[in-house]
């Protein structure tokens, strides 16, 4: 037989790779959803890889509820509990269904080989698929699936054992941009409740399914909190990007603050999210929106920055002007009209309203 409903177990998880090229610590509550964003080669495989067994570290330990999954220690000896028996399930980019199976048989197969019978892991499966709004295609074969049928059966086996843990690696990237609204809905229903770590490159993955986002680069945890603060307060160029904003880091000063190069970019106090004092090291983050570009020394008052064009990037109905400092979004008409190009002198203006002070 398999395992009773887990409903969520917590995880606790602090290990090394690679010479400690990769060292992390993270915790999950029970039935709690994280998201963990990254660069590439930040080193999310890794801790998916680790979690799931098919990866071993050099040194750590690892608990999902009251079971062991790892404990190793700088010699490389412990404790490891294979794969099979850690209650964990691993949901992939790509659906990765057995071609010679049906839908149905490839859905049965976690709870058949965790004890159940032929007959209970099939009822099973008929449940898990009709939780995904699958049940039509459990006498199909997965080569007459589309890309989001393959994917929502493939959730339903990630799901059937049902895992004290599930691992989602990008699970809507390889889908069309018309699939992946209904299957964010439905992995939403899914995982409530269900203890859940989930990489991802989409900021809006993370605001619809997580309670908490990780942010790893270069095989640490360099930002970590609840999912809105993390996203709209980043402390990392990388999130900040991510979230389509832009970071800066200084000083506080009286009229805002001051950059690493002495620029001063000022801030409309009556917004500042904290008192924060002078001196003190800080952030702010606002949108490409929220700044205005001039030609140079065209700027009305003595708040521009000076500034260099990298990029200009189409965005719609709008361009995105980037600089080495920040980035600004203009109109195709006032870019055409300026005539900017990449490479060009401007003066840019950040609203002081849209600029939030928050401790670094």
């Amino acid at each position: 037989m398999i395992p009773a409903e887990y409903g969520g177990s917590a995880l606790s998880l602090r290990a090394t790779v690679g010479a400690r090229d990769w060292e992390v610590a993270i915790e999950l509550a029970p039935g709690e959803t994280v998201a963990v964003l990254g660069p590439n080669g930040a080193g999310k495989s890794t801790l998916l890889g680790v979690l799931a067994g098919l990866l071993r570290p050099d040194t750590g330990q690892a608990t999902l509820g009251d079971r062991e999954l790892f404990r190793v220690d700088e010699g490389g000896h412990g404790r490891w509990l294979p794969p099979h028996r850690r209650g964990v399930s691993l949901l992939a980019q790509e659906a990765l269904l057995f071609p010679h199976r049906t839908v149905l048989d490839n859905v049965a197969y976690g709870p058949l080989v965790a004890g159940a019978s032929r007959g209970e892991a099939r009822d099973i499966a008929r449940r898990r698929l009709a939780s995904v709004e699958a049940s039509h295609l459990e006498d199909r074969r997965p080569a007459e699936l589309s890309g989001g049928q393959a994917q929502r059966v493939a959730l339903a086996r990630a799901l059937a054992p049902d895992p004290a843990l599930l691992l989602l690696d990008e699970p809507m990237a390889a889908l069309d941009a018309s699939v992946a609204p209904p299957l964010r809905r439905m992995l939403r229903e899914q995982l409530r409740g269900r203890t859940t770590l989930l990489v991802t490159h989409e900021v809006l993955d993370a605001y619809t399914l997580a309670d908490r986002v990780v942010v790893l680069d270069d095989g640490r945890i360099v930002e970590q909190g609840p999912t809105s603060e993390v996203l709209e307060r980043p402390r990392t160029a990388f999130t900040a990007d991510l979230a389509g904003l832009n970071l800066l880091t200084g000083v506080r000063t009286r009229s805002g603050l001051r950059l690493a190069d002495g620029t001063e970019v000022a801030v409309d106090s009556a917004v500042d999210a904290d008192p924060i004092p002078l001196g003190a090291p800080v952030a702010c983050a606002f949108r490409p929106s929220r700044v205005e570009v001039f030609d140079a020394d065209g700027a009305p008052g003595g708040d521009a920055v000076r500034a260099v064009i990298t990029d200009l990037e189409p965005r719609g109905d709008v361009v995105r002007l980037r600089t080495k400092l920040l980035s600004a979004d203009v109109t195709v008409r006032e870019l055409a009209s300026a005539g900017w190009s990449t490479g060009d002198v401007v003066d840019v203006v950040v609203d002081p309203r849209a600029v939030v002070l928050y401790p670094r």
